[in-house]
């Protein structure tokens, strides 16, 4: 009987552990529409730092207060809930940084969730402020202007690729952490890209967001339907 029930234990462990989903994932709702990203494991400080802010609704109400057609739209500062209009906003804080977790193989394709921060020589990550890249596509000379005057180093050839294909911001790169990706609704990206803003890059209109922790079940059935459909999401 011990046995059997040993086995049976076995088996239910088996099962819940198959049925976790490999990564985590977050949905961005707007009025303009909603996305939803991947959190990548490699950067595990940012990704748990972000989960424990979304859990305490941290985010809820505030707004993607900078946006620039063709490179990016940022969010995430506490002082723009509720935020006057025509208020410079992007100082707000939550007391404390991120040490930077730089990853070779994580770059600045259209669609990554990315850290924003001040200039500090750590380059450690703003507590809260994020941003999400739209960005532009580029040619081989202009990635080799890029690489010369901003980089400093090569570009591996599969990421001139996708710079080239899909787009984005490489001048970025091992610059502000990189530490996660849209994998459903990137047409909310250029959409907010898109909108009339004010001289500090603030939209007109105010873009507020929810932010909500996508549960097991929901990101399960969101990695079966990337199988089905033969797309490859990120290992990292």
């Amino acid at each position: 009987m011990r046995k059997i029930l040993t086995f049976l234990l076995a088996i239910c462990c088996c099962t819940v552990f198959a049925a976790r989903p490999k990564h985590q994932y977050v949905k961005i709702k707007t009025d303009q529409g909603e996305c939803i990203i991947l959190l990548y494991n490699s950067t595990p400080l940012h990704r748990d730092n972000f989960i424990k802010l979304v859990k305490k609704d941290f985010y809820n109400g505030s707004l993607f207060h900078r946006v620039i057609k063709r490179f990016m739209i940022q969010g995430g500062d506490p002082d723009s809930k509720n935020a006057a209009a025509g208020k410079e906003l992007g100082n707000g804080d939550v007391g404390y940084t991120i040490p930077a977790e730089f990853r070779d193989s994580l770059f600045h394709k259209k669609g990554v969730l990315a850290a924003a921060r001040d200039d500090n020589p750590e380059k450690a990550s703003s507590g809260c402020q994020f941003y999400i890249v739209q960005g532009k596509t580029f040619n081989d000379a202009q990635l080799d202007s890029v690489e010369t005057k901003r980089l400093h180093f090569k570009l591996l050839q599969w990421q001139r690729d996708i710079y080239k294909k899909q787009g984005g911001s490489p001048h970025l790169d091992r610059k502000y952490t990189v530490y996660g990706e849209v994998v459903k609704g990137i047409e909310l990206v250029d959409t907010i890209a898109l909108m009339p803003v004010d001289t500090n890059d603030r939209p007109l209109k105010d873009v507020k967001m929810t932010v909500s922790l996508l549960k097991r079940r929901a990101a399960r059935r969101l990695e079966k339907a990337f199988q089905k459909d033969h797309i490859t999401i990120s290992n990292y």
